[in-house]
């Protein structure tokens, strides 16, 4: 009778412990639901980093980007053209710090310079590794080959929050010699599992050869190898308006493990949009039965930013088909999969390249805000670089 009257208690208890579990589980759900459903971004502040064609030895800043640093400062990195606005020509990478999430920055340094090169460096992706308190930069050189031969991929690192940076290492030892242009945004260090800790820099290669490529390392950057190759048709051949020619992307890490990158569609195939491409082992393969084309993302032809935070997916482009204007900010609470109909229109005017990041901290004011780096103008997009904070939240 003892006994029986135990075994009651015990499953009392336990009926009374899974209520509990699901009574949290629902809370929890509800939670995120009603946090995902009072997304309402707002432009919150905004403020110019770099204005092209001022005095001294720069005629113009292009591509920007822009991280976080296990420390929380901010790191905000562009091309600082030295001739003219070309994509060919000699440069520096230019970079400003905050120490405040972004209300002042630090003055203008050049982490890198190329000297005199007549196809010099092509600024690419910023990388941080968070188990060991690094940033990693990720850079081309030569990758036109414009009087020059061969390209090369290069590395710069810092380990004490953006304040000084290591001599450039060629990473072509190890990866072979080939035209591959990181980002332009961020790479990532992965989360969850597959390949838990490795870090992945995807990119595009030359016009010709073009493709999204990623390089992979997973011992923290110290050796690197290629991974996945979405190749562009026909390869390695002169292409036409509406080739398969995938370009400049944004890989982002899912909850799932997943990477999914965001890329460029340089020749519109199929459609004035955007070309999405998932990997499922960690950036070893990007298979095409997980690529699509996302209507929804109307481009034209450009780098564009995406961020995940939180379970809710971001993306910023100029939103037209045709033009680099209409710099925008959508949202989808399903992975990509759909997007809100509600955007945030950050600038009407003549906009380029965005970048974007996040800090995951944990903290109810960080959970609030993202940052959205892009080029900015009233005639031309490369008239300046502009730094943009967005209240997720409306304001609130």
């Amino acid at each position: 009778m003892f006994s029986g009257r135990g075994s009651n208690t015990e499953t009392g208890s336990r009926l009374c412990a899974a209520l509990w579990f699901l009574l949290s589980a629902l809370v929890s759900l509800g939670v995120c639901l009603r946090g995902s459903a009072q997304i309402d971004p707002l432009l919150y502040e905004e403020q110019l980093l770099w204005v092209s064609g001022g005095p001294g030895e720069v005629s113009t800043y292009r591509i920007p980007v822009l991280t976080f640093t296990p420390k929380g400062s901010l790191l905000a990195f562009t091309e600082a053209r030295k001739g003219s606005s070309s994509d060919i020509g000699a440069k520096f990478i230019a970079m400003r710090r905050s120490t405040d999430k972004g209300n002042t920055w630090s003055p203008t340094s050049f982490i890198v310079d190329d000297g005199s090169m007549m196809d010099g460096l092509n600024l690419g992706s910023v990388l941080v590794d968070e188990e060991v308190g690094s940033v990693i930069l990720i850079y081309s050189l030569c990758f036109h080959l414009y009087q020059c031969s061969p390209a090369s991929t290069m590395m710069v690192e810092s380990m004490d929050d953006g304040l000084s940076w290591s001599p450039p290492r060629n990473l072509s030892v190890q990866l072979g010699v080939k035209n591959f242009a990181p980002g332009p945004g961020f790479g990532i260090q992965k989360k969850y599992n597959p390949a838990k800790g490795r870090l992945v820099v995807c990119g595009h290669g030359t016009l010709e050869g073009d493709g999204v490529f990623c390089i992979l390392s997973d011992d923290h950057g110290h050796n690197w190898y290629n991974g996945a190759a979405l190749k562009s048709i026909p390869y390695n051949q002169k292409k036409k308006a509406q080739d398969f020619n995938p370009d400049e992307c944004q890989p982002v890490e899912m909850p799932d493990g997943s990477i999914i990158i965001n890329v460029r569609n340089q020749n519109n195939y199929h459609c004035r949009c955007r070309v999405v491409v998932r990997s499922r082992d960690g950036g070893m393969s990007l298979p095409i039965d997980d690529l699509f084309f996302d209507y929804e993302l109307v481009d034209p032809a450009v780098a564009a930013g995406a961020l995940q935070k939180e379970g809710v997916l971001y993306f910023t482009n100029p939103s037209n088909e045709q033009h680099r204007i209409n710099l925008t900010l959508r949202w989808s609470l399903t992975n990509g999969t759909s997007w809100e109909n509600k955007a945030v229109q950050i600038w009407a005017g003549p906009s380029g390249y965005s970048s974007m990041t996040s800090l995951d901290s944990g903290s109810a004011e960080d959970r609030k805000f993202i940052f959205v780096i892009y080029e900015k103008g009233h005639k031309e997009y490369i008239e300046t670089i502009s730094f943009a904070k967005m209240h997720l939240y409306g304001g609130r």
